[in-house]
């Protein structure tokens, strides 16, 4: 009998594959997003140092009162130009983007144009 698959576990499966190659260091940190069935989060980290340098997400606490009747993929775009602002302010402007084994369609890719329309690089 063959073993069910797993939806989560074969996510993380891509994103530790995804993971060989992608590595964030002090001048080109790494944009990781994560996104549970309500929110999105995304964080700016230097994996050299093992800090998160910039962070933005849905439920923050800036956001959180603009987020009332937008669908999901608007929440991504707010995010996406939050974490992008925030990121300009500390002097980042090229990042290497982590979209943690999830496929580039939806909330993930209006959270990736987002960030570049409003400066990052990636």
């Amino acid at each position: 009998m063959a073993k069910q698959k797993s939806r989560s576990k074969a996510r993380k499966r891509r994103h530790q594959r995804g993971r060989r190659n992608i590595f964030g260091t002090p001048k080109k940190p790494r944009l990781n997003v994560f996104k549970s069935l309500s929110e999105i989060y995304v964080q700016i980290i230097d994996d050299f140092a093992g800090h998160t340098l910039v962070a933005a997400s849905t439920i923050d606490s800036e956001l959180r009162d603009d987020m009332d009747g937008l669908t999901k993929s608007e929440q991504a775009e707010l995010v996406g130009k939050a974490v992008a602002e925030r990121a300009l302010e500390e002097g980042i402007e090229e990042v290497v983007f982590d979209r943690g084994g999830y496929k580039y369609i939806g909330r993930i890719k209006a959270l990736a144009e987002a960030a570049r329309e409003h400066g990052l690089k990636f």
